[in-house]
């Protein structure tokens, strides 16, 4: 395969992992915001996608509760990473293949260095069925929590599973 994977090599993989998915099409979404408004009828937990760099140049991948607010200071200090900052557009495409707007766990398909930690929300994983854009964010793909930690394990990404720090305002 060259470039970065497709939604359809995407959904060929999840078939071979004996993985169930269902897809639903909807306009696309690049916010939590503008998420809730047009996905509020897919069942199941709703979820949001952090990528982050840190100060020694570590990249992570943060997979969370779209409602929950993350306190990045106290996620880094809980990871023993430097502080966080936001990936930039062009890394996120050049490591795991998708503009911002689309970033997924799927999009780990795309990280074959495994460049990225991934760090999953624990309360997230007690939802059933998870959603995540298949690489492009003119969809939603409904998973099982398992077949989350199954898929992101055969990329060659051992997921860290965390009690993520909540922001209070």
């Amino acid at each position: 395969m060259t470039g970065p994977a497709s939604m359809e090599h995407l959904l060929s993989r999840l078939d071979a992992l004996g993985i169930a998915h269902r897809t639903f099409e909807h306009t696309p979404v690049f916010t939590v915001e503008e998420s809730q408004a047009v996905c509020s009828h897919i069942p199941g937990g709703h979820t949001k996608n952090l990528f982050l760099k840190d100060r020694s140049s570590g990249l992570w991948l943060v997979v969370a509760r779209e409602r929950l607010r993350v306190d990045l200071n106290a996620l880094a200090k809980q990871l023993s990473a430097a502080r966080f900052s936001f990936g930039s557009a062009e890394l996120l495409v050049e490591v795991l293949g998708v503009p911002p707007g689309s970033v997924t766990p799927f999009s780990l398909i795309n990280d074959t260095d495994a460049r990225v930690r991934v760090v999953l929300d624990e309360d997230m994983l007690g939802e059933n069925p998870l959603n995540f854009h298949p690489l492009r964010n003119d969809r939603t793909t409904a998973i099982a929590p398992d077949d989350l930690l199954k898929f992101v394990r055969d990329t060659g990404h051992e997921p860290l599973i965390a009690n993520l720090p909540e922001r209070i305002t």
